[in-house]
């Protein structure tokens, strides 16, 4: 049995100019993002039967990998080559039913490539990883979807992820001392919304308002703007200016798509912002998931009583990538 481990991740900036409509126009996409200490497992077993058992949320049983209904764990299959019958089983830390945006899909899809690859005794970078997964999900699948999730769980850590005009991608790890990120987890906080989404019909927007609206690239390079900033500000140490920042990249954001935002997320935004947070942000395509602030440790209690409608989602950085949790 192989078991994989691959963080989740949350984005402080430039969630966009991932996408190759942008930088392929533009010369380079660039995004800030950090894995956290919340993970999606996927488990492989040699199967008795020889056939393909997965379980995830919910069952299949087939001799023929493509006919397997899971488009990800199809398509991985296909693409890494020919393999043993196997049981496939998944775990999350988060909803199964996915639409968070920390990235689960392309971390499910990271951990199973990773997991059978070990199985075919190849052992991979993590860059390498991440672009086999970057091809399964926009070629195979034409997802409508960047490269950031992808390199993000593969590499971990603290980031300024590059995506060049061209196709490949430069992971600059943002290296603070332990001491600094514990205080930077202690000025962040999480809620989950309680609700869940589809992006493609958000991303789908996004990517033709990308392509055709040139007021929207403008606010795209703003925000790949911000995210160099960013990095910059994570450097320093200036904490409350990432919190700014990411308030204005929200505001950018918004701009981008239709379904990016509702009358209840703003409503949300605002009691946060009103209770003291710095700035804040939905976390992935939009529409619900999981929001993310940046909060001054005396303001959390109150910024907490302001959206106590909201589970909070406690976590703490992590610095790895994917990773191998069991070989048995």
């Amino acid at each position: 049995m192989i078991i994989t481990k691959t963080p989740l991740r949350v984005s402080f900036a430039g969630g966009g100019t991932d996408l190759p409509e942008f930088y392929e126009n533009h010369g380079y996409g660039a995004v800030v993002s950090a894995t956290i200490d919340k993970y999606v497992y996927i488990a492989i077993h040699p199967d008795f039967d020889g056939k393909f058992q997965l379980k995830y949320s919910q069952s299949e049983n087939t001799a023929d990998p493509a006919e397997i209904r899971h488009p990800l764990i199809r398509e991985s299959l296909l693409h890494c080559g020919p393999v043993t019958p196997l049981e496939i089983t998944s775990f999350a830390d988060i909803p199964s039913r996915g639409g968070s945006g920390l990235g689960s899909s392309s971390a499910f899809c990271v951990g199973l490539i990773h997991a059978l690859a070990v199985f075919q005794n190849r052992y991979l970078s993590g860059a390498r990883i991440a672009e086999m997964a970057c091809e399964v999900e926009l070629k195979r699948l034409a997802e409508p979807i960047g490269r950031q999730d992808q390199y993000a769980v593969a590499c971990g850590g603290l980031n300024f992820l590059r995506f060049n005009a061209g196709g490949s991608v430069f992971v600059e790890r943002i290296g603070l001392p332990p001491q600094e990120l514990e205080r930077l987890s202690s000025q962040l906080i999480i809620f989950y919304t309680g609700v869940t989404r589809d992006a493609r019909s958000i991303l789908n927007e996004q990517r033709t308002n990308t392509a055709a609206v040139a007021s929207k690239q403008q606010t795209l390079l703003r925000m790949r703007d911000l995210a160099e900033a960013v990095r910059q500000a994570f450097q320093e140490g200036d904490f409350e200016a990432v919190g700014k920042m990411m308030h204005e990249g929200w505001l950018l954001k918004r701009e981008l798509a239709s379904g990016i935002t509702n009358p209840d997320l703003d409503r949300y935004y605002e009691l946060a912002r009103a209770a003291g947070a710095t700035g804040g942000r939905i976390l992935g395509a939009g529409g619900g998931g999981f929001f993310l602030f940046h909060v001054s440790p005396e303001r959390r209690g109150a910024v907490r009583d302001a959206l106590a409608d909201l589970r909070e989602f406690p976590f703490r950085f992590d610095a790895q990538g994917t990773r191998i949790a069991l070989i048995d």
